[in-house]
């Protein structure tokens, strides 16, 4: 008999993980909510969970294989290709199944029993998910093995929906109320570096388009002199290149940003860049500092730094990071901070960055319209 927990009514969500674990080490299935519908999960490592989910299935469908995250991920795929990095270190942990090809030997997925193996990636493509939601996470990291799922369907919004569909075949359902946002995860193919969808879902083209977009992101001190001038002057400049309005360059496939060092949220940028930048009709009065985040050094392509300082302070912290942060200006240079030094500094400032971002542009493979 399916034994159900209602997550809301819960004392204290680490005996639901424990539960959840006992049941999966014992090769039961169990129900978790998530983001978009409930999935049904069984561990790798039991042959007995194995065959259940391919019951359960009914088709020549390939199993999901469950990751935490995008580092998970690279275990079982180190030669992700770069658009399939992307992807999921945006959307991840998020409503997105990304389907690649099959892992070579050598991976952690070839240390995977071979029927294990079978059973999850039938043919030449496997299925990754990294869902969203604090219970199946928890639960994860508990396990001795990775977690399979079923291919999700939009049907399960509800514990309900899953409770007569499968009945007594799922040992546990933890019921955390109607999923939130009442459609699927998005399957995403990933071939030849190029994305496409194989089933639609919450995450729209349009979207996907975004998050596969090349993030450049400028970094300073403060985030409100420097960077602020750099991001509008390089969005300026990447406009008339492509030949396209500045709110078009999501469209085309870039996103500019800017962060600082030890940046205070919100903080408005320097009067003086503002009206400097006035005259060659770029607009930043709109825009509002921000620290320079974990995030947005994961997530940035191309990093970069007004001074040296800049650079080796981040690459410090991650030095993982040294390919893809570098010194704005190619000749290694710094970019001195105007601050404090009078109208004609934030002049002499504008230009440095404009003759070193001019430089860039000019190396950039563009596509032209």
């Amino acid at each position: 008999m399916t034994e159900r927990i209602n997550l809301q009514q819960t004392d204290d969500i680490r005996d639901v993980i424990h539960l959840a674990v006992q049941y999966l080490a014992k090769g039961e299935l169990v129900a978790f909510p998530t983001a978009t519908a409930y999935v049904i999960a069984g561990q790798a490592l039991s042959p007995d969970a194995m065959t259940k989910l391919k019951q359960l299935a009914g088709n020549d469908d390939p199993l999901v294989l469950c990751v935490k995250d995008f580092d998970e991920a690279l275990d079982y795929l180190p030669e992700m290709p770069p658009i399939a990095r992307k992807l999921s270190k945006r959307c991840w942990p998020g409503p997105v199944v990304l389907e690649l090809d099959r892992p070579g030997p050598d991976t952690l997925f070839s240390e995977l029993p071979a029927e294990v193996r079978q059973q999850i990636c039938p043919g030449q493509r496997i299925r990754l998910r990294a869902p969203a939601h604090e219970i199946i996470f928890q639960t994860m990291r508990l396990s001795p093995s990775p977690l399979v799922l079923l291919n999700e369907q939009s049907r399960f919004q509800t514990a309900d929906a899953v409770m007569e569909a499968f009945q007594d075949q799922i040992a546990l359902v933890i019921d955390d109320g109607p999923s939130r946002f009442g459609d699927q995860s998005t399957l995403v193919s990933i071939q030849d570096n190029q994305w496409s969808i194989l089933q639609p879902g919450v995450v729209t083209e349009t979207t996907l388009k975004r998050l596969s977009s090349e993030i450049y992101l400028f970094v300073c001190t403060g985030n409100t002199c420097r960077s602020p001038m750099a991001e509008g002057l390089f969005r300026k400049l990447l406009s008339d290149k492509l030949k396209c309005q500045e709110d078009e360059l999501s469209d085309r496939g870039f996103i500019v940003a800017s962060a600082g060092l030890a940046a205070a949220m919100g903080a408005p940028p320097s009067p003086e860049g503002v009206s400097i930048l006035a005259e060659q009709g770029i607009d930043i009065q709109a825009h509002e500092s921000q620290p320079l985040t974990e995030r947005l050094l994961d997530q940035s392509d191309h990093l970069y730094t007004m001074t040296q300082g800049h650079r080796a302070a981040i690459l410090a912290e991650r030095p993982d990071l040294a390919e893809t942060v570098r010194l704005l200006s190619p000749d290694g240079k710094d970019i001195s901070d105007p601050i404090g030094g009078g109208y004609q500094c934030y002049v002499d400032c504008k230009k440095e960055i404009e003759n070193c971002l001019n430089k860039m542009i000019a190396q950039l493979p563009l596509p032209e319209k």
